[in-house]
């Protein structure tokens, strides 16, 4: 088994903010980035796929093919967005750096398989470069780096 991993840059806004909760509430969990006027990021996704190299290309996956399936399921929605405004999957979801790398899981996997083979097995969305999630299928755990550092924009 083969792990290979494709990166993609976009950038993209974002607030916190839990519906139930007052105002005050927001605020006291999710400090300035409760504010609804949003802040954002240049988020970094990386995409992996497992599988077993093809006898005759030598690929998991042809990267470019990847590149391509990463552009138009994820970037297209997400890159220059306000995500709580314009991504459907974030109306009720807050967009935290853990729902997005759900959330491109959910984009991006039903497409591996055409790749020949191939699966998704891991997403991982870095916010900056001390906080990343990373998800593996809805069968496994998100794990969450630098997760102290919430609440700071």
């Amino acid at each position: 088994m083969v792990f290979l991993t494709r990166r993609a840059v976009f950038s993209a806004s974002h607030y916190y903010w839990n519906e139930s909760w007052t105002a005050e509430k927001n605020r006291q969990v999710f400090g300035c980035c409760a504010n609804q006027n949003g802040h954002g990021h240049n988020y970094t996704l990386e995409v992996t796929v497992a599988g077993e190299p093809d006898p005759v290309t030598g690929f998991v996956v042809d990267l470019k093919w990847l590149k391509d399936v990463m552009e138009r399921e994820v970037l297209a929605a997400y890159d220059h967005k306000h995500l709580n405004l314009d991504a459907p999957e974030f109306a009720r979801a807050i967009p935290t750096t853990e729902n997005i790398a759900i959330a491109a899981w959910k984009r991006l996997e039903p497409a591996i398989p055409a790749a020949g083979g191939a699966r998704l097995s891991r997403i991982r969305v870095y916010e900056t470069p001390e906080i990343f999630a990373e998800y593996r299928g809805p069968h496994e755990q998100v794990f969450v780096r630098g997760v102290k550092d919430r609440g700071e924009a």
